[in-house]
């Protein structure tokens, strides 16, 4: 379980862009709503703890028991479909020993260790008809209870994780090539039905934003009232921003044109305050972090190391990718975190605890080439 490693050979450069990032998340924070700055930083702490212990553990005994890992996850995402705490018309979180936490948020990287050793022990045929459909089965109870909370962006969010670990567990490209002749036509034919008065494919909510989306103008004092609110503030930021916990009349965040920026919206804060100058460092960050992973991926020991790195690279990369374009107008409003930036504890420290793993990863594969 646990191994000799060289201190010299941790992925120290990892670490850094992931603290500095939860710092520039801290205090982004601290500036949208100052009383949950706290619990930003407690959960950091405690991220970081778990990341650090996570790193020393060797990711292939935890991998050992990933059918206990698949159904552990099924069982907190029943408990929120029976126990959950209702929020906003949604019921997402679950509470247990006083302790409320996301349940969808550590079901991402759960999915991603148990994929990968799925993928690993059947690699030798895991383009045939009986794996390709079993992967398929295997994934839908955890995307159905996720979707049914309701949560759309999340459920997105781990298609295309899993379907980045099953490519680099060896997925053929002619199913990808047949998979995607099928899917973008689908994807178009979907798109037009949900946009339709009497559809009942999504919720009402669900195609208000869409819909918003589409015709800003016409929702601009309802729907889209957030999101071009987000435009304007990160636009009106300019260079070097307004400074973090300004008092600036002209400040949107000061206006409070937008609701619970703390969260999703987060960029906002810091496109507005930070300016361009800080909105840069932050996706520019972000990218390193996924590039990071990749190059761990490239030299992991085992399939089920790259398939893991991969899988978190495309976590980081696409999550940040959805919501810096719903900040910014080029997808429609949608209820996903910037990672290690937006405030929600459970999302920060599965993160976290996800790096953990890659930075074991990057031990193993060092010590494989030193040995």
């Amino acid at each position: 379980m646990f191994k000799n490693y060289r201190i010299r050979d941790y992925d120290f450069k990892l670490i850094i862009m992931v603290v500095a990032i939860t710092i520039i998340g801290i205090l982004a924070i601290g500036s949208a709503k100052e009383s949950v700055q706290n619990k930003q930083i407690i959960g950091a702490i405690m991220g970081l703890f778990l990341m650090i212990v996570l790193s020393f553990f060797d990711y292939s005994f935890f991998l050992r028991f990933y059918w206990l890992i698949y159904i552990f996850n099924l069982g907190l995402l029943l408990m929120v479909a029976i126990f959950g705490e209702t929020v906003n018309n949604a019921k997402r979180w679950l509470e247990i020993g006083g302790i409320q936490f996301q349940p969808s948020e550590t079901t991402k990287i759960m999915l991603i260790l148990f994929f990968s050793q799925f993928i690993m022990k059947h690699r030798e045929n895991i383009n045939s008809l009986k794996n390709i459909l079993l992967l398929c089965f295997l994934l839908l109870p955890p995307l159905y209870l996720v979707y049914e909370q309701p949560d759309m962006s999340t459920s997105i969010v781990i298609i295309i994780v899993f379907c980045v670990v099953w490519y680099i567990g060896g997925l053929d490209y002619k199913i990808i090539a047949g998979v995607l002749s099928v899917a973008i036509p689908a994807a178009v034919i979907f798109f037009i039905m949900v946009l339709q008065p009497d559809q009942t494919l999504i919720n009402e909510y669900q195609q208000r934003r869409i819909l918003a989306w589409l015709e800003p103008e016409k929702y601009a004092t309802t729907t889209a009232y957030q999101q071009t609110n987000a435009m304007i503030a990160i636009g009106s930021g300019q260079l070097w921003g307004k400074g973090l916990n300004n008092n600036m009349i002209s400040s949107v965040k000061n206006g409070n044109f937008i609701s619970e920026p703390q969260t999703d919206f987060i960029f906002t804060i810091i496109g507005e305050e930070l300016g361009f100058v800080g909105s840069c460092t932050v996706v520019v960050l972000l990218f390193l972090i996924a590039l990071e992973c990749l190059a761990v991926a490239r030299k992991a020991k085992d399939l089920a190391g790259a398939c893991i790195c991969g899988g978190m690279a495309a976590l980081v990369g696409f999550q940040s990718f959805v919501n810096l374009a719903v900040a910014t107008g080029l997808f429609p409003n949608t209820g996903v975190p910037l990672p290690f930036v937006s405030y929600g504890l459970t999302s920060l420290v599965s993160l976290y605890m996800g790096m953990g793993i890659v930075l074991n990863v990057r031990l193993q594969c060092v010590r494989k080439y030193n040995n």
